[in-house]
């Protein structure tokens, strides 16, 4: 009992093999195994998971994108009073030929200025005056925005900064208008 064979030792060591190559093909299969699931987990996931991870990184609430379109249109509005629009350059043309067909070559020369040139003037600083208080209304409305909008989500900077530049020209517009409607910015001149 104590000593093997010749036949034992190489049955006993036939047995230590064939648990080796079971051993080896253990592994291999494990390993194989294992290189199925890396292939699974990296496989595309379901529909549902990819509805699922695209609603959560969308992001809920308005976008902003709204309130940055007016804070460019209130920029352009404010512009646009400064330089002058083709609505004011029309009104104060149609202004002029109103002032020249209503005015009679017998009228005094103050009369005739003002009715000509005058009318126009302040056609003009009427429509400039309008756009400034366009573009100073929609300035207020998208600078006062996220006081009624989500909570917690704070205005882009630039979205501001815009609304706060057509904000200024507005009120730049607003006042030249005022002084050119009045005749103290650029009155008509004397006739006498």
């Amino acid at each position: 009992m104590g000593t093997k064979t010749v036949d034992e030792a190489g049955a006993v060591s036939g047995v230590e093999a064939t648990n080796d190559e079971q051993k080896a093909e253990v592994t291999k299969t494990d390993k194989a195994n294992e290189a199925n699931e890396a292939t699974e987990a990296t496989e595309a996931p379901e529909t549902s998971e990819v509805t699922e991870a695209v609603e959560e990184a969308t992001p809920k609430g308005p976008s902003g994108v709204g309130q940055g379109a007016g804070a460019v249109v209130s920029a352009a509005l404010g512009l646009i009073s400064l330089s002058g629009s083709w609505l004011g350059t029309v009104a104060g043309a149609r202004q002029q030929l109103v002032g020249q067909l209503q005015t009679s070559s017998q009228a005094s020369v103050a009369k005739q200025i003002k009715a000509v040139y005058g009318d126009a003037w302040h056609a003009t600083a009427l429509w400039g005056g309008l756009f400034a208080l366009a573009a100073l209304i929609v300035g207020v409305v998208v600078l006062a925005r996220p006081a009624f909008g989500t909570p917690g989500k704070p205005q882009a900077a630039w979205i501001k900064s815009v609304a706060w530049g057509g904000v200024a020209l507005g009120v730049i517009g607003l006042f030249l208008a005022v002084l050119k409607y009045t005749d103290i910015l650029l009155g008509l001149p004397s006739a006498g």
